[in-house]
């Protein structure tokens, strides 16, 4: 059996069946780990979403912002151009059925076998695995609740800018999706900052600090996975992988296999963008 993560795919449906025959998945064998942001930009949202519910237990996927963004978008009902690449979902005759399915996704998965943690953005500093852990289930009991509309009509916003364990109601549940699906980078003074989406040198003469350089708490032996960083040069920083590396704008898509020994990379080049602007 191979267990491997996969990059952000946002609708990428023909470049991953493309990288799954480069790494000769067999899914009575062996696993796939989505890191995130299965929709939006690319062309294919709908068959992606069908293909990966279709995987079954061969696949694990955690939510991404762009996969939250679709959910936002079906319990708020709006009315969205047929231009959007995720108005094919919506007028889907099982719209119902992919959107529950992917409501209860995970924000976090953990192998405690493999001591890999799966995320699509990052964890907060101040934050241990276990406590990473319980977050993640709090806003996952929302998600998979009775009261998701109320959720999704507050969910945007980039305050609180920091993490405490006394935030309560919408300020907390909004502020560990944020650290979930959408952190990059710290402020100077350890403040969240959600706008900068350039490269840790770009940002450098304003101070931000990439979230996986200030991480104390993480604990030896275990591994972090995330994606949503297509400007991060895919790689190794530390007991952090990243593997995002922008297929969607026409660069690449990325499998990690990580239950071997030395985790192994693989990938396929995406030529031009597939992304709608």
């Amino acid at each position: 059996m191979a267990v491997y993560v996969i990059g952000d795919v946002q609708g990428c449906y023909s470049r991953l069946i493309q990288l799954l025959e480069k790494i000769q998945f067999d899914q009575t064998r062996d696993k796939l780990w989505f890191c995130g942001d299965l929709v939006n930009r690319g062309p294919d949202s709908l068959q992606t979403l069908r293909f990966v519910r279709s995987l079954g237990d061969s696949a694990v996927t955690v939510l991404g912002n762009h996969d939250l963004h679709l959910l936002e978008i079906f319990h708020s009902r709006q009315v969205i151009s047929e231009s959007s690449v995720l108005s094919e979902i919506l007028v889907s005759p099982d719209c119902a059925e992919l959107i529950e399915w992917l409501q209860s996704r995970p924000l976090i998965h953990y192998d405690d076998d493999l001591k890999i943690l799966l995320v699509h953005a990052g964890i907060d500093a101040d934050w241990s695995i276990s406590q990473a852990m319980e977050y993640a289930g709090e806003l996952e009991q929302v998600l998979r609740g009775g009261n998701t509309d109320l959720f999704f009509s507050q969910m945007y916003g980039d305050l609180p800018d920091q993490w405490s364990e006394d935030l309560t109601g919408i300020e907390r549940q909004r502020c560990i999706t944020n650290i979930l699906t959408r952190l990059r980078f710290y402020t100077a003074d350890g403040r969240l900052e959600y706008q900068a989406k350039g490269s840790p040198r770009q940002h450098a003469s304003a101070g931000l600090i990439p979230w996986f350089e200030k991480n104390p708490r993480l604990e030896s032996p275990v591994r972090i996975v995330f994606g949503h960083w297509s400007t991060l040069k895919a790689g190794i920083y530390g007991r952090h992988f990243a593997i995002d590396s922008g297929c969607v704008w026409g660069h690449r898509l990325i499998a990690l296999r990580i239950d071997t020994t030395e985790p192994r990379w693989f990938d396929i080049r995406c030529g031009q963008s597939q992304a709608h602007k």
